[in-house]
This record gives C-alpha cells, sequence and structure tokens, in this order.
C-alpha cells in the first residue's frame, strides 16, 4: 500500500520554492546529474550542479510530480533544463541555508516518460528530435 502512496518530495520542493519567494529568498536546487538529467554539462561537478531557479533567472518553471523544466541562461546562453525529481538533492534559501534535504540512490531508476510516451522515452537524447533556434 505505501508504494502506491505519491511522493511528498514535489510537494515539499514546490512549498520551499514558495516560501523562499514569498520572504525575497533564492531558490536554489542541488541535483544529482547522470543521463536523465538535461542541464548544460560544462556547469557539473562531481555529479552535482545548483541551479538558481528564482523567477529572475529562470523562466518557465514547472514544478510537476515527476520533472522540473525551465528555460535559463549559462554563460549567457539560453538552454532548456530538465530534472527528474527523483534527482533533486536539495532546496534551499541562497541567503541563509534554509531548506530541506532530501535522500537519493543513484540505483534507483526515476522517470523516464517525460510525456513523450514510452516508445520516445527510451530512445537516447542523440536520438531524439531536437529544436533548433534559426535567426
Amino acid at each position: 500500500m505505501a508504494s502506491e502512496t505519491p511522493s511528498t518530495k514535489p510537494y515539499l520542493i514546490r512549498a520551499l520554492h514558495q516560501w523562499c519567494t514569498d520572504f525575497g529568498f533564492t531558490p536554489f536546487l542541488a541535483v544529482f546529474v547522470d543521463e536523465r538529467v538535461e542541464v548544460p554539462m560544462e556547469f557539473v561537478k562531481n555529479n552535482e550542479i545548483v541551479l538558481n531557479i528564482s523567477s529572475e533567472a529562470c523562466h518557465q518553471l514547472h514544478i510537476e510530480n515527476d520533472w522540473i523544466s525551465f528555460q535559463a541562461r549559462f554563460g549567457g546562453v539560453p538552454k532548456k533544463v530538465l530534472v527528474p525529481v527523483t534527482h533533486v538533492l536539495a532546496i534551499y534559501a541562497r541567503e541563509n541555508g534554509q531548506g530541506m534535504s532530501f535522500p537519493f540512490d543513484p540505483e534507483t531508476k526515476g522517470p523516464v516518460d517525460k510525456g513523450l510516451g514510452n516508445q520516445e522515452a527510451t530512445k537516447t537524447k542523440s536520438e531524439r528530435p531536437v529544436l533548433k533556434i534559426v535567426k
């Protein structure tokens, strides 16, 4: 029965993000990075990245039950970020460090669907369609 109960993790992430926003703090997200996470790899250190998820730093932020997605600039270049909620290590306020950390087991398989249907989700990143912006 417990395995059927949805995780509280995405709800806690949303609540702490709202708390940071309400009190003028900058919400930071610490993420474990593997092949399921889409972030600029040049900013990853020791399989981890810390992301500023404030409204000033990112656009189109969606904190859903399985995925966190948004667009942000890294070194001035706009990038799309996609993080499985299972890979979130912590969310905290940059100014005071208050927040919450979460246990993480790299052996645990996170969601793979990304809303694309099982056939698309099983493709590697290099096989998936890519949207290119043409000027």
